[in-house]
């Protein structure tokens, strides 16, 4: 790849871009589950972003690196044993490079290069991202059935995005099929790619549209296929098929739905299905406050505790715009988590997010 020189008079813009979150839970099962009780846990990021251009250097080149840290309890694992997770953000104790990648822009071509999460550019819903729940940020089939370059272990790879007009965007991408885990590679820094790793193939189509006159929709459509060697030195294949759908339907009312489907002959979680509803500005004085309430079901074949069903119910209140609180009730019907069925769980959470 060449670049050209950036000749323009040079640009007083700083090229550097920081940022930082920190994002708390205190979740208490309440009822059900393996047993009740109440753990913390956090999240904490910075992120430096560099754009070229602004530095006088060449157009259109951004980097960004983004580092992470995880503590706390871990309330899926020991209190609730759900399959989906309660809680985004639950990973255990860990400091790490989560995001480290390379951007070029030629025309309506993009290319980025390196360790990336396949979650921010393909699967992602927004306004899924509102819930807690993992299962609205990537599809739970998934998450599971492949080992798949998601929080909290990144994977080097490669997102190749045509921008075809303004409403049709077409992207895929080639990841390391097999990311070395926390144990073997515990900041995420030594990243190995062999044979045996094999690779993760993941394509997406984007469409802008408006199926309720002039109310915005975004519609994708995705396919992934992800091929490895197992502990055996077996060949083993798997893919499957996404959809996410957002749609506004009002000024303040939003809806968005999640499908996966995966061959039931490779995978025991081969459906999944979510929808869910958010309400901007639920009170006239409280202009940044949503509502949402959402579902979402892991459908699951082949074992002796059968399906999960999470219902979420969350209010984010803007205090101001770098901080916010989120109450939050989630309610698990036959948690999937461990080999033995357990009680439906009443899980109630408190978020704290700041943002920076």
């Amino acid at each position: 790849m060449h670049f050209t020189a950036y000749s323009e008079e040079k640009t007083t813009e700083n090229p550097f871009a920081f940022g930082a979150t920190y994002t708390g839970d205190l979740v208490s099962n309440l009822h059900g589950g393996i047993k009740t009780g109440t753990n913390y846990l956090g999240m904490a990021t910075i992120n430096v972003g560099f754009n070229t251009e602004s530095a006088g250097w060449w157009k259109n080149g951004e980097a960004y690196i983004k580092l992470a840290n995880t503590h706390g309890g871990e309330p899926s694992a020991n209190l609730i044993g759900d399959f989906q997770g309660v809680s985004n953000i639950e990973a255990g104790n860990l400091s790490w490079l989560y995001e480290l990648w390379y951007k070029q822009t030629f025309s309506s071509f993009s290319l980025i290069a390196g360790l990336q999460d396949l979650n921010v550019n393909f699967a992602s819903s927004e306004y899924g991202a509102l819930f807690t729940n993992s299962s609205f940020g990537i599809h739970s089939s998934i998450a599971d059935n492949i080992s798949s370059p998601i929080f909290p272990l990144t994977a080097l790879g490669v997102n190749f995005q045509w921008q075809i007009n303004d409403d049709f965007l077409w992207e895929a991408a080639v990841f390391d099929g097999t990311p070395d885990d926390f144990e073997n590679n515990p900041y995420n820094i030594n990243w190995k790619i062999n044979e045996t790793d094999g690779f993760l193939v993941v394509s997406e189509v984007q469409y802008k549209m408006s199926l309720l006159g002039s109310k915005n929709g975004n519609y994708k459509l995705g396919a992934y296929y992800h091929q490895n060697k197992g502990e055996l030195n077996d060949l083993c294949r798997n893919y499957g098929f996404y959809i996410v759908a957002d749609q506004q339907i009002t000024d303040k009312l939003s809806a968005f739905s999640q499908i996966g489907l995966s061959p039931k002959a490779l995978n025991m979680h081969n459906h999944f299905y979510s929808l869910g509803f958010n309400v901007n500005t639920p009170f006239r004085n409280r202009e940044d406050d949503v509502f949402g309430f959402a579902v979402a079901y892991a459908g699951i074949d082949g074992n002796d505790v059968g399906s999960e069903t999470a219902f979420e119910m969350t209010y984010k209140y803007q205090i101001c715009d770098n901080l916010y609180v989120r109450p939050d009730m989630q309610y698990i019907i036959n948690p999937a988590g461990t080999d033995v069925k357990l009680p439906n769980a009443l899980v109630a959470f408190i978020r704290l997010g700041i943002e920076f």
